[in-house]
């Protein structure tokens, strides 16, 4: 196995370049802290990632998470990496002020949060998770709730869970049954939520639970959900009470892959009923929880560039030295001297480029959403924002699916041996396209939420701003990429056209295209991004502003993108054209 190593100058390029990570924090009032700010940040990130929390990875998934008596006991090593990444202050990072945050921008936490998914994404999903909470709490709970809870997750002595999932209702969150029961200034929380990552553990002293629950006047469906807080231990004042709450894990899945991730059923009540906390108004818990599930999925995006990431490094490091074939001359070779060899490493290296870039420039439509005073500027950035998300969510993580096994591919047979560790990666990658909601429900997301119900303005946006970029790139160095950029926007255009002429005569066509309209779109930004990009490394290079060979790599990727990788859109746009007639055409008994 290959040592990890952030890609720090990938990641500066893109913060500097195209999000513009100087000016962001100049509009969160940060501007005198900006001047090498990222750089020094991200080098003592590195070093946690690299050194302590990587080399931890293996082991958790050879000594998984376990049930014992006294609850869920974590991977070896893990519960001392959690306690180095608080002491070091890295929960605080993206969190306000007033909770003991140190409020600096998101567009620098989403870099920060890659090098811990890449480095260990088992562990990294405890950190993720609170950072959820700790959004969900800040946007709906009560000012009390806020002052009591918020400190403790955001200096990371306490951790948070989200708990949607019932044996009964995955998806389909109108058949939750978890019941809570009104009893003077809180409640009492009946019922089971199943798939809950890091619902225990032994690294934090207590476990804050976000549980989606109905109050016993509750509507019937989706608006009769309510969220409510509820703690693994309960609180006393300023402090903490040795008195267990009536909620602990009962089991733990066996998956695929992540093993150092606990995956919890949690039971609630198994007595006299878990003491729960109501978070905003009743029967409001569902638009609450999308708080959280939205950064969610923006964040399980990026551990689908992280997790390709660390695969890629591994894949080079093999293919650097595997010693397999001769040249002309008789001499042996590496095998990164194959053609085939390098085409699957280029299509890693240049997805990875287009996929960070994507990332972090959708991650940093937040900020400027927070950040701009200007109301009809920040609705632009706030529909951008929820546009890029399912693509993010989506496209990234369905990438790693392609990326990872390419790594494995490139290891040949050593690669199906599990000690060579790059199959640990290709398991851990699959569950990226499934929680917190699975490719088709980002699809149905983008095509019914983010496209038709807007008339497509959102997207309209996006793309007339691809086509600006494309025409300012028009240049005898970008030619080709030029070009493949507007076969993909005509792509993208008919496919839109398409479904916007053909949805109101065909109740089957948003669910039958919806896939292949997400995954169009993600190649498109992808190109978009990686062709910025190239035009921004031209006039860094006339500036000396970066490394010219990085520069001139760069650039190499974005022209193989736009190869070997944007004909896909073509592909996508008639498939889509296809339509839904003979997908829903077999009857049920043929299949």
């Amino acid at each position: 196995m290959s040592d990890y190593r952030f890609p720090q100058q990938d990641a500066l390029f893109v913060l500097r370049h195209l999000v513009g990570i100087d000016s962001i924090f100049e509009q969160a009032g940060l501007g005198d802290m900006a001047e090498g700010l990222a750089e020094s940040v991200l080098t003592e990130a590195a070093k946690l990632g690299e050194e302590v929390l990587a080399p931890l990875n293996r082991a958790g998934d050879t000594h998984p998470a376990r049930m014992e008596q006294g609850g869920v006991i974590q991977p070896p090593g893990f519960a001392e990496a959690y306690a180095q990444y608080v002491e070091n202050g890295w929960p605080s990072v993206a969190a306000p002020e007033a909770f003991g945050g140190q409020g600096l921008p998101h567009s620098l936490s989403v870099a920060i949060n890659e090098i811990w998914q890449s480095a260990n994404l088992s562990w990294a999903l405890c950190p993720l998770l609170t950072q959820g909470a700790v959004s969900a709490l800040l946007h709906h709970a009560s000012p009390q709730l806020q002052q009591q809870f918020l400190p403790k997750l955001v200096s990371g002595e306490w951790t948070g869970t989200m708990n949607l999932t019932e044996p009964d209702a995955g998806t389909d969150l109108a058949a939750i049954k978890t019941r809570a029961q009104p009893e003077g200034d809180h409640y009492r929380l009946f019922g089971q939520k199943i798939f809950i990552t890091w619902g225990d553990h032994q690294m934090a002293e207590n476990i804050i639970h976000l549980v989606l629950a109905r109050l016993p006047d509750a509507p019937p469906g989706v608006k009769g959900i309510s969220m409510f807080l509820v703690p693994k231990y309960l609180p006393e004042g300023d402090g903490l009470s040795s008195t267990l709450n009536d909620v602990q894990a009962v089991a733990l899945e066996h998956k695929l892959g992540i093993h150092g991730s606990p995956t919890c059923v949690m039971q609630y009540g198994e007595n006299a009923g878990a003491v729960g906390y109501l978070i905003g108004e009743p029967h409001a818990g569902l638009k609450y929880m999308f708080t959280m599930m939205n950064d969610a999925r923006q964040a399980v995006g990026l551990q689908g560039l992280a997790i390709a990431e660390r695969a890629y490094q591994q894949a080079v490091a093999f293919a650097k030295e595997r010693i397999q074939g001769t040249l002309t001359d008789g001499s042996r070779v590496t095998i990164i001297h194959h053609p085939d060899v390098r085409r699957m490493l280029m299509q890693m290296k240049s997805s990875l480029q287009a996929m960070r870039a994507l990332a972090y420039v959708a991650r940093a439509e937040a900020d400027l959403t927070e950040y701009t005073t200007e109301p009809e500027q920040k609705q632009q950035h706030l529909s951008r924002t929820e546009l890029l998300t399912p693509i993010v969510k989506g496209w990234l993580t369905e990438m790693a699916q392609e990326l990872t096994s390419l790594a494995l591919q490139v290891h040949g047979g050593m690669g199906y041996i599990e000690e060579t560790g790059v199959a640990q990666h290709v398991r851990d990658a699959r569950i990226l396209t499934i929680y917190e909601g699975t490719t088709g429900i980002q699809a149905l997301d983008l095509v019914g939420r983010k496209i038709l119900m807007d008339q497509g303005e959102a997207v309209k946006a996006l793309l007339a701003e691809i086509h600006n970029d494309v025409k300012q790139a028009d240049s005898v160095q970008l030619a080709t990429e030029v070009q493949a950029m507007q076969l993909a926007l005509q792509d993208s255009q008919q496919a839109l056209l398409y479904l916007a002429q053909h949805v109101q005569d065909d109740q089957d066509l948003p669910g039958a295209v919806s896939v292949n309209l997400m995954m169009l779109l993600g190649y498109l930004c992808g190109g978009w991004v990686l062709l910025r990009s190239a035009m921004l490394s031209l006039d860094a290079e006339r500036m000396q502003a970066e490394d010219p060979q990085f520069l001139h790599n760069t650039r190499l990727c974005c022209r193989f993108y736009a190869e070997h990788l944007l004909p896909r859109t073509s592909a996508l746009r008639r498939a889509i054209e296809a339509g839904a007639a003979t997908l829903m055409a077999m009857d049920e008994s043929g299949f």
